[in-house]
C-alpha cells in the first residue's frame, strides 16, 4: 500500500468518524430535549397529585365522625 492510499484510507475513516460524531451529537441533543420534557411532565403530575391529595384530605376531614356504637353489630 502506498502512502497516498494510506492517507486516503485514513482520510475516509476520519470523515466517517466526523459524520458519526455529528449524528451522535444530534441524537444526544434530542435525548436531552426528551429528558427535559419528561422532567417537566413529571413535575406537573407531582403537583397535580399533591393538589388532589390535599382535596381528598379536605373531604375526609369534612366527613362526620361516627360514634363507635354505630359501627358495632
Amino acid at each position: 500500500m502506498t502512502n497516498n492510499q494510506t492517507i486516503d484510507l485514513i482520510a475516509e475513516r476520519v470523515e466517517h468518524l466526523l459524520l458519526r460524531h455529528e449524528e451522535l451529537a444530534r441524537t444526544n441533543d434530542l435525548l436531552r430535549q426528551q429528558v427535559s420534557a419528561l422532567a417537566q411532565e413529571r413535575d406537573l403530575l407531582k403537583s397535580r397529585l399533591a393538589a388532589a391529595r390535599a382535596r381528598v384530605d379536605g373531604l375526609i376531614d369534612r366527613l362526620p365522625a361516627t360514634p363507635a356504637s354505630d359501627t358495632a353489630p
